[in-house]
């Protein structure tokens, strides 16, 4: 069969482009379940839309190949074209320009009258042209009013058809479309709005720009519309797993850029988090009727969390930092209190300030304390591991910086 870069199930270019070009960890030799010849196809198929942006590692254990993207120099996601490569059939293509060219935003058309037409009008230009029964006809129109590509209206019994009325000045939008291209976490929709413009800024540079999320915007939108419907889900998992949850809340970290889905389980009615590229699919369910509970239960819930973690059988941990704040330095305390997820900040005298929470678990919160180290007068956790943890890093950084922990002293 002839190789094509056109994809029909973008699940599996999701696993590929994951575990041997995202995190490219795995070699050619280390395809597991997947037969040497699906991968190089598959890898052809990434090749020919990332080309620029593929690099290689080679050690004794095989050749490596992952994306590599500096997101400062990029202007725009290269990973999006992954959804742009749908293939199509025959009659796909030739049914969307006949329906385009046949229909009009001021006139309705019947199923009947649009195969009148085809009939009358297309199939005749043709030589080798396969008539297209009604079937096929009524099928894509549905799944173009669906898309929104068609609107529908109602003469008499039956549907008629035209398309939609399109007022949208795209133009003026095309720095709006561009910048949410790359900063929304379905900036996809973006970038196929973004492919209308003949020119595109390219003044748009981000520091931390998370590209490698991209393929994972069909699990955020099936998730979206399921915290919209109110509606449980049935997650398949890797490697393979099934889970039923209700969906809540989307979280997306400002470090890493991950994105972790917050849900309810069906059973124990406890919470925990999902990380997005840990799900394959998402099949919706049933409404359910106790979602405003659920909703009410995870709002109080969420005021004892600082990341992600919902700890030991959902029980908070008690934290207290003591600060040393100069009379002139109110920009750390306001610090503080901007930074803070959780708890308050209490000045206690005129150069100390105290900050307090009750968390489900501590351990999260020790990367944000360490950025007070040299103001910090003291730390105390309820969680005693939380406190050795920090004095051991502490005295580990001292040795390094006195030269004890390397070659030569620290700078």
């Amino acid at each position: 069969m002839p190789y094509n870069e056109l994809v029909k199930n973008f699940s599996r270019i999701r696993d590929y482009m994951r575990e041997f070009f995202v995190y490219g960890f795995k070699s050619r030799e280390e395809v597991g379940i997947k037969s040497a010849r699906s991968y190089d196809n598959e890898r052809r198929r990434i090749e020919s839309w990332l080309c620029e942006y593929m690099s290689f590692h080679q050690d004794a254990n095989g050749k490596n190949m992952f994306i590599s993207v500096d997101s400062r120099r990029v202007p725009h996601n290269p990973l999006y074209q992954a959804w742009k490569a749908k293939s199509f059939t025959k009659n796909d293509i030739t049914l969307h320009f006949w329906l385009m060219d046949i229909l009009s935003p001021d006139k309705l058309i019947s199923l009947t009258g649009i195969m009148d037409m085809i009939d009358r009008d297309y199939l005749p230009l043709f030589e080798h042209a396969d008539p297209i029964d009604e079937s096929t006809i009524r099928k894509k129109l549905k799944e173009y009013v669906d898309l929104g590509l068609i609107a529908a209206e109602k003469q008499g019994k039956q549907l008629a058809y035209r398309l939609p009325y399109d007022a949208v000045d795209y133009g003026i939008w095309r720095d709006a479309v561009c910048f949410f291209a790359e900063t929304d976490p379905l900036g996809v929709i973006g970038s196929y709005l973004r492919d209308k413009f003949d020119a595109l800024p390219e003044y748009y540079t981000f520091k931390h720009n998370y590209l490698l999320f991209a393929p994972d915007s069909g699990v955020m939108l099936d998730l979206l519309t399921a915290i919209h419907n109110h509606r449980c889900i049935e997650l398949e998992l890797y490697p393979n797993k099934r889970r039923t949850v209700l969906p809540l809340k989307i979280y997306i970290s400002t470090q890493s850029g991950r994105q972790y889905a917050a849900c309810c389980g069906i059973h124990g009615k406890r919470f925990f988090f999902l990380r997005l590229d840990s799900i394959k699919t998402v099949k919706p369910l049933t409404i359910t009727e106790d979602y405003s509970v659920d909703s009410a239960r995870f709002t109080e819930f969420q005021k004892h969390l600082w990341g992600v973690s919902t700890g030991q059988n959902e029980q908070t941990e008690h934290i207290e930092m003591t600060l040393k704040i100069g009379a002139d330095e109110d920009y750390i305390a306001k610090r503080v209190e901007r930074e803070k997820r959780c708890g308050s900040v209490t000045q206690i005298n005129a150069t100390c300030w105290r900050y307090a929470a009750d968390v489900y678990d501590a351990q999260e919160m020790l990367p944000w304390v360490r950025t007070f180290i040299g103001r910090i007068q003291s730390l105390t956790c309820s969680n005693r591991a939380v406190e050795e943890r920090f004095h051991r890093d502490l005295a580990a950084m001292t040795d390094l910086y006195k030269g004890n922990g390397g070659e030569g002293n620290a700078v």
